[in-house]
């Protein structure tokens, strides 16, 4: 019924979220000269604002496929109160623990998998790096 609204919930908070961890960034490479930034990487690997983006495209996506989806199947209508559960009362108890159980994993599930990527690409950087410092072209 309204499952995507606990994913949705989650993506505004993460895309306030690295839009703070950006400004900071952009202010510490400001105040520091030795860092070397190329295409949203420092020396230390790729910034936290980048790996935020995966994990907002990540929900935003699943948020924009779950909406039209319960659009095609009449749980949502473009007209208040939107969700069709709302209309009557009885509903809206299943409509809530549906957000709660289905919802809510959804969400925690998209935001295990962001966390496995990034502790690839966090590996992968290393291994990389360690590897051009053993042929001497870092």
């Amino acid at each position: 019924m309204a499952c995507f609204l606990a994913p949705a919930a989650e993506a505004v908070i993460v895309t306030v979220i690295k839009n703070n961890v950006k400004k900071k960034e952009i202010s510490k490479i400001n105040l520091k000269s030795d860092v070397v930034v190329t295409d949203n990487k420092t020396e230390t690997g790729l910034s936290w604002s980048r790996k935020l983006n995966w994990l907002t495209n990540l929900l935003w996506g699943g948020v924009f496929l779950l909406a039209i989806e319960h659009i095609w199947h009449g749980e949502v209508v473009l007209r208040p109160p939107f969700l069709t559960a709302m209309n009557n009362p009885e509903n809206i108890a299943p409509m809530l623990h549906e957000i709660a159980t289905v919802g809510v994993s959804m969400a925690l599930f998209v935001t295990a998998i962001w966390s496995v990527m990034v502790i690839i690409s966090d590996h992968l950087y290393k291994t990389t790096t360690a590897f051009k410092r053993v042929l001497g072209e870092e």
